[in-house]
């Protein structure tokens, strides 16, 4: 999740309360946290300070969001 440093690896899953939602952790910008939607999309900026690890039933409501998203752009 976070190295000794505390700060996040990319690939984590993380909740952002700034806009209430998970997000993957991709970089840090200055002094944001870049985040990315589950399954693609637009990039967004966050402060580090108030992310926190994504819960178990956050993360599988996130990726079932982005599969149903998935699904009606193919239909």
């Amino acid at each position: 999740m976070a190295d000794e440093a505390g700060q996040l690896e990319p690939g984590v899953l993380v909740y952002d309360p700034g806009t209430r939602k998970v997000g993957e952790y991709r970089d840090k910008a200055g002094p944001y946290a870049m985040l990315r939607p589950v399954g693609g999309g637009r990039e967004w900026e966050a402060d580090p300070a108030l992310l926190r690890p994504a819960t178990q039933q956050e993360r599988i409501d996130a990726t079932l969001r982005a599969a149903n998203h998935r699904t009606k752009r193919r239909v």
